[in-house]
């Protein structure tokens, strides 16, 4: 698995995990996807820091991050886990 081949995914993604949990999906739906090293998934959040401190979904995220793994699962057949840098 590759960072394109879940780039192109990624939508695919968002949408299922909205389905399953719609705070859930407000706290990824912003992410940039760095890397993949490994089963690593990297995402990203520095754009979000051009929003107002309400915008910011850290603690959240932590809370989510299974939802999103089981969405990437669900929709690539591939178990990944995700990092994230704030």
């Amino acid at each position: 698995m590759d960072i394109v081949a879940i780039r192109s995914q990624w939508v695919s993604i968002l949408d299922r995990l909205e389905r399953k949990d719609h705070i859930a999906w407000l706290a990824f739906f912003d992410a940039r996807l760095v890397s993949i090293d490994r089963n690593t998934l990297s995402l990203d959040y520095s754009d979000s820091q051009k929003f107002a401190t309400s915008h910011q979904f850290t603690a959240s995220r932590q809370k989510h991050t299974a939802l999103l793994e089981e969405a990437i699962f669900e929709v690539l057949g591939t178990k990944l886990t995700i990092a994230q840098d704030s």
